[in-house]
């Protein structure tokens, strides 16, 4: 498939239906003087998500619609989202509406003027409009990932990033690897930036997530990602490469 795209913006989705419509407009607008597609990813919704993004689908060019039949979480849904790209630069955000695609344009230009073609830029949520349940949640989780992970970025938890596809598929995949993907990058070596972005309220619709439910997952996920970090394995320099060749 030719890359002929400037950016894909991916936005996987579970049940958002009457979150749909007003965050695309939002991204058209956003990103009007850029060649862009977007790509939702309709994780196994049991609403009226898939049947509002084919309305829009008819009239929205810009817009692609990739279907789960049943759901496979939020990291299956980008996974999906990201190879269906035609893009070597990729946007993400949470289909909730809480990110606001206005900081994409910003974003963008940042990675552009990047030379390091492995670059990750991540936003963090300024003023965020969660629960305080939720903020210590995420205080206790960010304290994880600094001390366990050597991941200093502020908010990795933040659905609205910008990267370079080629960084992507270079990342290991599994199950919730969307809540570590900072760390992920780091450890191929990558540019890890951070851009204070706009954080607004849910107007529509319930998080998929609880604190508890992310504490359980979040203890064996963060094991795992300790071990791949370990066991990244060394490139060989090129001198190394030549006295190979030679022997």
């Amino acid at each position: 498939m030719a890359l002929n795209k400037d950016i894909t913006v991916v936005v996987p989705v579970k049940n958002e239906s009457g979150n749909i419509a007003n965050l695309i407009q939002e991204i058209d607008h956003a990103l009007e003087a850029l060649n862009y597609e977007i790509v939702y990813v309709n994780d196994g919704s049991n609403d009226s998500t898939l049947e509002d993004l084919k309305e829009i689908l008819k009239i929205n060019k810009r817009l692609r619609v990739i279907n789960h039949k049943s759901s496979k979480g939020q990291s299956a849904a980008l996974r999906t989202g990201v190879s269906f790209s035609n893009s070597n630069i990729i946007a993400t955000l949470d289909g909730d509406g809480q990110n606001d695609p206005a900081d994409l344009t910003e974003m963008i230009a940042l990675i552009k003027g990047q030379k390091n073609q492995l670059t990750l830029i991540g936003g963090v949520r300024v003023n965020r409009k969660d629960s305080k349940s939720r903020l210590w949640a995420s205080a206790f989780a960010r304290l994880c990932r600094q001390s366990l992970l050597r991941d200093n970025h502020s908010d990795s938890g933040c659905g609205i990033k910008v990267f370079h596809k080629n960084l992507y598929i270079r990342l290991p995949y599994f199950d919730h690897m969307h809540r570590f993907l900072s760390a992920l990058a780091l450890r191929e070596g990558a540019k890890v930036l951070e851009y204070n972005v706009n954080h607004r309220e849910r107007t529509k619709g319930i998080s998929k997530y609880t604190n508890f439910g992310r504490l359980l997952v979040g203890i064996s996920d963060i094991l795992g990602v300790m071990w791949l970090i370990k066991r990244m394995p060394k490139d060989l320099t090129s001198q190394e490469i030549s006295n190979n060749k030679e022997n």
